[in-house]
């Protein structure tokens, strides 16, 4: 599958830093952080997932075959290897990466996800955005209102409808809704390997957050013994949106900490 991705190079780094988003965002979502930081300290490649953002849309999607995605997209742009930075579903799919394909990820960055399984938290997001056909709106402010009835928080509204893409004619929905809707049981799934990623991990939580508790750790050890956990104090889940930059030194630091690895 040939991702679509956008490119970040200020410093004309060679080493490879590939960023992947979580459940219904896009690789837009690191845009700013591309920009500002990241792409002066390495080669930056964000990446829309499949059936997210301008991606190509496909039936299966779990993390194998995401994993897959990001094997092709190395091998298409020669890449060689890369440090892998993934939040949320993908840092999920990082994680599966790096034990599918370990000779493909020299470091490993997961933000606010650990290998556990969840329950599933965006059941009521999912069957709000199916209620809705875009289609039938003129303009975004009617969806947003229409949305309003089932999701109040304005913050998560926007970014779902960073999802809305309009033709000149009419509004839809970029990601493939159903698809994704009907897998989420298994993106929810626990990361499971009967082998290690032996290379430097880093788990970046935020404080606020209750997605990685310290107790994880254990078991995220049994797959990557050379992890370390770091908090980010008054961030939630997407931590690089609450706090960007105590994240993008948390990120930078493990990158100058590790610098044998991205030969």
């Amino acid at each position: 599958m040939d991702l679509f991705y956008k490119e970040y190079n200020a410093a004309d780094a060679t080493d490879p830093l590939m960023i992947l988003h979580g459940l219904l965002g896009a690789s837009g979502n690191w845009y700013t952080l591309s920009r500002t930081v990241f792409q002066h300290h390495a080669h930056v490649f964000t990446v829309d997932q499949r059936n997210h953002g301008r991606s190509p849309h496909a039936p299966t999607f779990d993390y194998e075959a995401m994993a897959a995605d990001v094997r092709d997209f190395i091998a298409r742009h020669n890449l060689g290897s890369v440090t892998l930075m993934g939040h949320s579903m993908g840092g999920k799919t990082a994680m599966q990466t790096a034990l599918t394909y370990p000779t493909l990820v020299d470091r490993l960055i997961v933000v606010d996800m650990a290998p556990k399984a969840y329950p599933p938290r965006h059941t009521d997001l999912l069957r709000a955005l199916q209620r809705i056909d875009p289609s039938d709106y003129d303009d975004r402010s009617a969806i947003d209102a229409e949305l309003a009835e089932s999701v109040p928080s304005r913050p998560i509204r926007q970014f779902l409808l960073k999802n809305l893409q309009y033709d000149g004619e009419r509004y839809t929905w970029q990601m493939n809704l159903d698809v994704i809707a009907a897998n989420y049981n298994a993106i929810n799934d626990a990361i499971t390997s009967s082998s290690t990623f032996d290379g430097p991990t880093q788990f970046i939580r935020g404080g606020d957050s209750d997605y990685v508790e310290v107790e994880d750790m254990v078991y995220a050890r049994t797959l990557f013994p050379d992890a370390t956990l770091e908090t980010i104090d008054g961030a939630g889940h997407w931590v690089h949106a609450d706090a960007p930059e105590a994240f993008a030194d948390a990120v930078v630091e493990f990158l100058e900490q590790h610098p044998e690895a991205a030969a």
